[in-house]
């Protein structure tokens, strides 16, 4: 038996929770043919790779990205090729790039996911070829892809495609009986085009960019609970996954969420929500959605939260960063497009008494716990002040102040465009035991992201492992079980490197 490539002597880890073991992998067109814990016949084989001492496991699935905008002008999207990830979901978060156009796209896009307007409005713009589903999955089959792709259609996109964007996110409008049939039509071919269902987005913190509708929220959460029904209902029928983010702040929207995964009468409602995450925060709601989550699909439901796997930092420049959004006076700073005029309230007395009162309101349920104690700057070698930048860089933000007085955040952050970079932990640790629980699906492994604002993930190592995989473009085919190698001692040039997990646990049933 002949094969394209032998993976020989390394640790094979095989996703399902058993006990690695040193075996000698085959591959043949893109499959794993054999895994054998004897040598295997070499014979005409073009590829024999040493792995002793390496890692052998099968690619990473990242159900959760934004990638949009980069698979158009990156097509190779190596930032998480070099982490083991080998198939990545697009569309997240009700966004998608299959109807709008450029500026629609540079309004959804850009203050959500912290990407330049008119980077997106360019990259859409001069890529589009497309009118439809179909031909948006043709557009990006014709790309040299790195990574396999997935993708939902999102409401946002067909919501503003359909009625508009001013008309989408204002709360006295509603669709008329033709754009409501008109958006399950398009929810309709994009199940018929192989995608994986529809996400929405209810969280309200979310604001839109541009001039016209700027800092409304995205058109989902306009949405009222005849038109989610109706879609939903397709979606149920269909036995596709609806993607989603609760508003936080109000718990029957969380409740509902739960709810409708439910069968009761009816199909159940495949549903994957944010997050199951650790916030520090709000440090006790992660010890009740794991029976949350037992408890729907006791019920009848198919639910899964979203789990991140590492806690992480964000970097956050200055106050451009989404967690603002969450209380009056850090929206009101991130209303205004102009720096100059950004800056001109941060220095505001009367508007820095707002956000010193926003800042110590504690109470709610928030994603942000608001201590700059937890914060550090970053060195900024750009910037012209850069020297008395690094004589602080590394302190909290909380003991910059302590220790100089007028190293108040705003102060730092007016100067400047964008202001002293720091990086919060927002995610307080990384639970072992979640990847093996029922009801949770991890997700945005990949530290690198589209979005700046996550573009940081601190690693874990008690949970994680790096390890160094041969360098090569991905094949697209889903079907086929490729493995990767590494090692947890290095990632050297031309090697993509991807966390392992140690725990056990279960691939979702869907």
């Amino acid at each position: 038996m002949s094969f394209d490539t032998i993976i020989r002597n390394g640790r094979w880890f095989d996703g399902t929770g058993a006990p690695s073991a040193v075996r000698n992998i085959g591959i043949r067109s893109g499959h794993v043919v054999a895994i054998s814990p004897e040598p295997l016949d070499e014979t005409d084989c073009p590829q024999v790779i040493d792995a002793t001492d390496k890692w052998v496991m099968p690619g990473i699935l990242d159900i959760h990205t934004h990638y949009d905008v980069e698979v158009l002008a990156g097509p190779s999207l190596s930032e998480s090729l070099r982490h083991g990830v080998t198939t990545v979901m697009l569309g997240s978060c009700s966004l998608s790039t299959v109807h709008v156009g450029g500026v629609d796209a540079g309004d959804l896009f850009g203050r959500v996911e912290a990407i330049p307007r008119g980077h997106v409005i360019d990259v859409v713009d001069s890529h589009k070829t497309w009118t439809d589903c179909n031909g948006y999955v043709t557009a990006l089959e014709s790309l040299p892809l790195g990574p396999n792709l997935a993708a939902f259609i999102g409401h946002s996109d067909m919501r503003t495609a359909v009625m508009g964007l001013d008309r989408a996110t204002r709360k006295d409008e509603r669709p008329t009986a033709a754009e409501q049939s008109r958006m399950e039509q398009m929810l309709a071919e994009a199940l018929d085009a192989g995608f994986v269902g529809m996400s929405s987005q209810q969280l309200l913190f979310d604001k839109i960019d541009g001039d016209t509708c700027r800092s409304r929220t995205l058109p989902s959460t306009y949405a009222k609970p005849r038109e989610l029904r109706r879609l939903k209902s397709l979606l149920r029928r269909s036995g596709r996954v609806l993607q989603s983010g609760p508003d936080i702040q109000n718990p029957f929207n969380l409740v509902s969420q739960l709810a409708q995964s439910l069968g009761l009468f009816r199909s159940n409602l495949k549903t994957s929500l944010l997050s199951a995450a650790d916030i520090k925060a709000n440090p006790y709601s992660i010890a009740i959605m794991g029976p949350v989550a037992r408890l729907v699909n006791k019920l009848g439901g198919n639910f899964r939260w979203q789990h991140l796997p590492v806690p992480f930092e964000v970097y956050a420049d200055g106050i451009d960063l989404v967690v603002f959004e969450e209380f009056g006076s850090g929206a009101a700073a991130l209303h205004l497009r102009d720096e100059l005029e950004r800056n001109e309230l941060l220095r505001d007395e009367e508007y820095r008494r707002k956000f010193r009162k926003d800042y110590d309101n504690k109470f709610g349920v928030r994603v942000w716990h608001r201590d700059f104690f937890d914060a550090r700057s970053s060195p900024v070698p750009t910037n012209p002040w850069s020297a008395n930048r690094s004589a602080k860089s590394g302190r909290s933000g909380a003991n910059c102040t302590r220790s100089t007085p007028s190293w108040t955040w705003c102060s730092s952050t007016a100067p400047r465009c964008g202001g002293a970079p720091r990086s919060p932990t927002t995610g307080r640790r990384c639970s072992r035991s979640w990847p093996a629980i029922p009801g949770s699906s991890s997700g945005s492994p990949t530290p690198a992201r589209t979005c700046a604002t996550w573009r940081s993930t601190t690693w874990d190592y008690g949970c994680f492992g790096t390890c160094a995989t041969p360098s090569g473009r991905a094949r697209r085919s889903c079907r086929s079980n490729r493995p990767c190698t590494g090692s947890p001692a290095s990632s050297p040039t031309g090697t993509a490197s991807m966390p392992v997990t140690c725990a056990s646990g279960t691939a979702p049933t869907w």
